[in-house]
């Protein structure tokens, strides 16, 4: 397994649409850089969150997912309360080939604030908009920005296409659109 390419990247987003909308280069003036990097993607935030309260003594269960425990928000930037949490959605929908696998890490302006960005690995075959995880690990409010980078997706590509694709297997997140809650 090796990780790819700025040339692989922007080869299977032009050519394959593994990424769109596709930026192929780093935009970075005047906001938290997205678009093509060296061996990954950074991708935007689009402006839908829904950030989780208290307000409703709601519980956190993932085989019972209580709608009450967020409230949901458009707006060019939310902030996220101290030691809370946020869902939202890239801008960006990826198709991934059937013999990559991808990661998810934070960017470094955002590490530094304390928020951390935690996505589960698009497996081979996976295909939607990405559901983001956004934690705010500090005691003070954290702002978000949408339509600016959150985080970069890396790309890891197999000696061979694997033998059963999330896409086999009718994953359960398959062809997310919007944010997609918990599901069992």
């Amino acid at each position: 397994m090796s990780i790819q390419s700025d040339r692989w990247i922007r080869e299977q987003a032009l050519e394959h649409g593994m990424i769109e909308p596709f930026s192929e280069k780093q935009v970075r003036e005047g906001v938290i850089s997205y678009g093509l990097s060296s061996y990954g993607y950074d991708l935007r935030v689009s402006d839908e969150f829904k950030i989780f309260t208290n307000v409703n003594s709601a519980i956190i269960d993932p085989k019972a997912f209580d709608e009450r425990s967020f409230v949901s928000v458009q707006a060019e930037s939310v902030i996220v309360p101290p030691n809370s949490f946020a869902l939202a959605r890239s801008i960006e929908y990826f198709r991934i080939p059937r013999d990559v696998i991808s990661v998810c890490v934070g960017k470094s302006t955002y590490a530094r604030c304390g928020i951390i960005v935690n996505v589960t690995p698009f497996e081979p075959e996976w295909e939607g908009f990405v559901t983001l995880e956004i934690s705010n690990t500090t005691p003070l409010p954290a702002r978000i920005y949408a339509n600016e980078g959150l985080c970069q997706i890396l790309f890891f590509r197999g000696s061979e296409p694997c033998e059963v694709s999330y896409a086999d297997r009718k994953g359960k997140y398959q062809k997310q659109q919007g944010i997609v809650l918990p599901r069992l």
